[in-house]
């Protein structure tokens, strides 16, 4: 037992005496070894880091178990062929068709509506650009899972008697009403004036697109400042995630119910959720990953190249004691 203890012991002295003597041959192993275990470790963690703050952003604007039912919502890439025949073939959403996925949905928790458009902002010398004005019915909050930092959402009379009113994103308010209290004054919407009832807590930015500039008002009040036939999108929600596929196929056949769609006809709507978003999500980071694995993987390969050079010259400049140590009789294991 004691021969096998000074054995290695002076194996890890050799070791040691080896590592001190070539200073820079050891330096560049343990670099070697290091760039390549580190490239795949950051990858790794930066590739899950993007696809959890994707989710979570898209979570905070979204909300969770939501579904959007629009006239031309699709999942992934559609080429020019295919957009053109959903366009053609997909009908202008109505209120009647909200109204009706509301009362039939029983699967659905909430049934809200919205539209959307952009407007330029312009009140007392300052200006702001690309502004996101949304129509929306009052559960509209709950669907999404907006938080309102000061004031209140909108309320169900106020969509009944197209009220004057909004609610505002936290940059809209930092840029109108710096260090103010915005509940009671108002902006100029293309002209007309609504007062603030509400500022959405500050949900940040991604990709460059800020989820702050933004303003709710009544889906009536919408309809009375930007008139025309814009196709209403339809938002539902599943109480749980376990009912949200349910909750899918319920509004769905609604709809299709409400159009008179035989069965092996098309949907003559597009319909996304939460879900499928991840998936999108999961096949960017997938996109991403397969081009950045290789480079990681060279540099793997590169350090891997250097420790077994170094190794060779190590086992090089050891010939001749290999040699003296098999004369004397010494085992394989011994030697190595």
């Amino acid at each position: 037992m004691k021969t096998l203890y000074t054995f290695y012991a002076d194996a890890a002295r050799i070791a040691l005496q080896s590592i001190f003597a070539h200073k820079l041959r050891a330096f560049l192993t343990l670099i070697g070894i290091i760039i390549g275990v580190a490239s795949v470790v950051i990858v790794g963690a930066a590739i899950s880091g993007l696809n959890t703050y994707v989710m979570e952003k898209v979570t905070a604007v979204l909300g969770v178990n939501h579904f959007m039912i629009a006239r031309m919502a699709h999942q992934g890439e559609l080429s020019e062929e295919e957009w053109e025949k959903m366009n053609r073939r997909n009908k202008v959403l109505e209120l009647e068709d909200y109204d009706w996925v509301r009362d039939y949905c029983v699967a659905c928790s909430e049934v809200g509506a919205q539209l959307q458009n952009r407007t330029d902002l312009k009140q007392n010398g300052e200006e702001l650009f690309g502004v996101q004005v949304q129509g929306v019915t009052p559960n509209m909050q709950s669907i999404e899972d907006k938080t309102i930092a000061e004031g209140r959402f909108i309320l169900p009379q106020e969509v009944e008697t197209a009220a004057m009113v909004m609610v505002i994103g936290d940059e809209v308010k930092e840029k109108f009403f710096p260090g103010q209290d915005a509940i009671g004054k108002t902006l100029n919407v293309r002209g007309l004036p609504l007062s603030i009832i509400g500022v959405e807590e500050k949900r940040g930015s991604m990709f460059g697109q800020s989820f702050d500039k933004m303003m709710y008002i009544p889906l009536t009040t919408y309809r009375k400042i930007f008139g025309g036939r814009q196709s209403l999108q339809i938002h539902g929600k599943a109480a749980t995630r376990e009912k949200l596929q349910t909750a899918i196929e319920d509004a769905r056949t609604s709809l299709r119910n409400k159009h008179k769609l035989k069965g092996n006809e098309d949907d003559d709507f597009g319909l996304v959720n939460t879900s499928d978003l991840a998936g999108e999500v999961d096949s960017l980071t997938g996109g991403i990953a397969a081009v950045v694995v290789p480079i990681v993987a060279i540099s793997l390969l590169v350090g891997g190249i250097v420790v077994m050079n170094i190794m060779l010259v190590s086992v090089t400049e050891r010939t001749f004691e290999i040699g003296l140590r098999k004369a004397l009789g010494a085992t394989r294991k011994q030697m190595l």
